[in-house]
């Protein structure tokens, strides 16, 4: 599976907002392996404000160093719920 950084390498020079065929177009263009084309391919028809938009919508996760079990947790934490996740561990 195609990871984020792998994503946005193939999409730097892609002006947002943009659509699916623009996205799949601008990841052929700069030569993005199979796997990436295909994340991409399987895209929504929508158009997308931002790189992690298209991430999103492809399955990708941004953050993939956090396991389920600590997203669980984040999640069931609700002294926090409004703080930014680095200002979480002060």
């Amino acid at each position: 599976m195609a990871s984020y950084p792998e994503v946005l390498k193939y999409l730097s020079n892609l002006d947002y907002p943009a659509g699916k065929d623009d996205v799949v177009r601008e990841a052929e263009r700069e030569g993005a392996p199979p796997d990436v084309l295909r994340a991409l391919r399987a895209l929504p028809p929508v158009d997308y404000a931002n790189d992690a938009e298209v991430a999103r919508s492809a399955g990708i996760e941004a953050a993939p160093e956090v396991s389920d079990a600590q997203e669980a947790a984040r999640a069931r934490d609700k002294r926090h719920q409004r703080v930014s996740q680095h200002i979480r561990s002060i």
